[in-house]
């Protein structure tokens, strides 16, 4: 008997998609007016009888991505009145206190590609709010969107960034929950840069990635397997840093899905194996005012104006600072090794890829900075505020800083901590009270991994990895 089709959900050409989804980031960068946007996606919403759910996303404040997704219907009645247990989130709300609130940013609202989230569903980023409805300090996530809207309102004024976001591929299914530090991970290709054929794993793999991540709207620009084996990043252009700390979250999450759905693990695991090139993330950011880069200036030998200059200078005064912010893990301090092209030195070049930030070669349009020391485990949104406010806002040294050799970067994520939790700068950035959340779960993660990391990847590093852990892995300790 042939069968009949019952379900009538929508799905969505990737064509379509791109269209929608560009169009409605193109409202975010503008800065529409988010009272109309709401009720045009409301109204949508009502309208639209072939979406049954919708996703909202949120992240804590190590940057996991989290998501609820909430019927429709129900949705549309009770929007106003969304909450859920904060308790249940590492480093939120304690249990006598964990009834927390979502309220819904519409301008992020986003369609996804059915073969990757299924059929019938639509997402859109929250803000976590307090009992009593206020802004909730440790969603990091509206702090930058909040500092966001004020420079934008004070003068127009945009803090621009662009990723390189670099990670693994394993054979095999969860391989980080069942990693043995006797067996390593298993890499679908020992094949790097330019030698991985068209129709490897890894290729397709990385293809898949790039088609979803255009239909998502991220506006692509290249994608290539990395140095190391089996390893992969997809390059995307700049754009304000809340929709590019939003497209952060989402490249993990294509990567992971789609790599599941083809029988493998996609990990953003800094140094999964010693004696290789490691995965980072490099940051690059600028200012710019009425599309005009602040970062240019032709007269300048390097391109880069004295907003460019001070905002390096700020950066490497508060480096060691800065260290947990972007190497939040454990493992990430393995990568932070002079012999694999790693970041550590505290200090700016144009050619030397040690440095801590490199100084491009700089045009009008791409005139800017390329934070190098950033693992691809930082939580984005505290890492992107950190980075553009201590930039603006820090400590200038002067200008003959950025000429002089400041170091190394802490090592050892003790000793990250240990600066972290004593700076005052990051507690008026962060919240004084998130900060020391944020330095207690990293000491409860280093307790519970070896000081002295050695040659071997161990286990700790890597089921104790905050994209990784879940209540019964943090149970068994």
């Amino acid at each position: 008997m042939e069968s009949v089709k019952i379900r009538n959900f929508m799905e969505i050409t990737y064509e379509q998609l791109e269209e929608l989804n560009l169009a409605a980031k193109r409202k975010m960068l503008e800065h529409a007016d988010e009272q109309e946007i709401a009720e045009q996606m409301l109204k949508y919403l009502a309208d639209e009888r072939q979406i049954k759910a919708v996703t909202i996303a949120f992240s804590d404040i190590e940057g996991r991505f989290h998501m609820l997704d909430f019927d429709k219907k129900f949705l549309l009645r009770a929007r106003d009145e969304l909450t859920f247990d904060g308790s249940s989130i590492r480093g939120f709300a304690v249990q006598q206190e964990s009834d927390l609130r979502l309220s819904v940013d519409w301008p992020s609202f986003r369609w996804l590609p059915s073969d990757i989230f299924g059929a019938g569903k639509v997402m859109v980023f929250g803000l976590i709010r307090d009992r009593g409805g206020r802004p909730y300090e440790a969603d990091l996530r509206g702090r930058l969107k909040a500092w966001c809207q004020e420079i934008w309102d004070r003068d127009r004024s945009v803090a621009d960034t662009a990723v390189e976001v670099e990670g693994f591929l394993f054979q095999g299914m969860g391989a980080e929950q069942g990693f043995l530090p006797h067996e390593g991970f298993r890499f679908v290709s020992e094949g790097g840069y330019f030698h991985s054929l068209p129709l490897t794993p890894l290729k397709q793999f990385i293809d898949r990635f790039a088609e979803a991540q255009r239909a998502m709207g991220f506006e692509n620009e290249k994608d290539h397997p990395e140095v190391a084996p089996s390893q992969f990043e997809l390059n995307y252009t700049y754009c304000d840093s809340l929709v590019a700390a939003d497209q952060i979250q989402l490249y993990k999450l294509l990567a992971r899905q789609i790599a599941a759905s083809m029988g493998y693990t996609a990990s953003f695991l800094p140094k999964p194996r010693v004696n290789i090139n490691g995965s980072g993330m490099h940051t690059n950011i600028s200012m710019s005012r009425a599309g005009e880069n602040l970062m240019f200036d032709g007269s300048a030998a390097d391109g880069l104006s004295e907003l460019g200059r001070s905002m390096a200078r700020r950066l490497l005064h508060a480096a060691g600072e800065l260290c947990l912010v972007m190497n939040s893990s454990v493992n990430s301090y393995r990568r932070l090794d002079p012999a694999f092209e790693a970041p550590n030195q505290i200090r700016a070049s144009a050619v030397d890829r040690t440095a801590m930030i490199r100084i491009p070669l700089n045009s009008r349009r791409a005139a800017r900075l390329e934070v190098r020391s950033v693992a691809p485990d930082a939580n984005p949104y505290m890492l992107l505020l950190a980075l553009f406010r201590t930039a603006l806002e820090g400590t200038d040294p002067g200008p003959e800083a950025i000429e002089r050799d400041l170091g190394s970067l802490p090592d050892n994520i003790h000793a990250a901590i240990d600066l972290f939790e004593r700076s005052e700068l990051l507690a008026a950035i962060l919240g004084r009270e998130s900060r020391d959340k944020y330095a207690a779960l990293k000491k409860a993660t280093a307790d519970r991994c070896p000081k002295e990391l050695g040659t071997r990847i161990k286990s700790g590093e890597v089921l104790f990895h905050h994209e990784v852990c879940n209540q019964h892995i943090w149970a068994q300790f």
